[in-house]
């Protein structure tokens, strides 16, 4: 699976800081996904994301063969 945060933040200009304020998402856990480090994320950290970032959740995760 491959997380796009970092392409998502780079084209909304936004900071993992500006994320981890505005929706009290752990900074680690916003840096992990940033980097596509993370091995597991609650449902409800995607879910605030995608709502923060107004985005779906395949533009966020996806699958990769």
């Amino acid at each position: 699976m491959k997380c796009n945060l970092s392409r998502i933040l780079g084209e909304k200009r936004l900071k993992v800081s500006d994320v981890a304020r505005d929706t009290d998402i752990n900074r680690g856990t916003i840096t992990r996904l940033y980097n596509d480090t993370a091995t597991r994320v609650e449902l409800d950290v995607i879910e605030t994301l995608c709502k923060y970032l107004n985005v779906e959740i395949g533009e966020l995760l996806e699958i990769q063969d």
